[in-house]
C-alpha cells in the first residue's frame, strides 16, 4: 500500500480547519486543509465520518492509509505528529472528538 494511492481512494473533505478535541472537550490540535496537511485533513475527515470520531478502531485503520509514512513515524517519532497521535490513541484508548470548519 502506498499513502498517495490510499488517498485517491477517499472521498473528498470539505472544510478548511479539522479541530480534535479530547474527552474533557479541550482541543488537542487542529489540522488545516492546505499544504502540507490536507492529506491528514482528508484521512482524519474520513475516519471521523466512518467511525463517529477518532477512536482505537480508527487509529487503527489510519495508520494503515499512512502506509509507508506510518513505519517512518514509528522510527522517527516527531516526525509525523499526526500519525503520532494515532498511535497515542490506539495505545491509550483515547476517543477523539472532530469538528470541521
Amino acid at each position: 500500500m502506498v499513502f498517495k494511492d490510499n488517498l485517491e481512494a477517499l472521498p473528498q473533505a470539505s472544510g478548511k480547519m479539522l479541530i480534535l478535541l479530547d474527552d474533557s472537550n479541550v482541543e488537542v490540535t487542529r489540522i488545516a486543509n492546505g499544504p502540507g496537511t490536507a492529506g491528514s485533513f482528508r484521512v482524519y475527515a474520513y475516519l471521523a465520518g466512518k467511525w463517529g470520531g477518532i477512536n482505537a478502531e480508527a487509529a487503527e485503520e489510519g495508520l494503515r492509509l499512512y502506509a509507508e509514512h506510518t513505519e517512518d513515524a514509528r522510527k522517527n517519532p516527531g516526525r509525523h505528529p499526526n500519525i503520532d497521535r494515532l498511535f497515542d490513541v490506539r495505545r491509550d484508548g483515547k476517543n477523539l472528538r472532530v469538528v470541521i470548519e
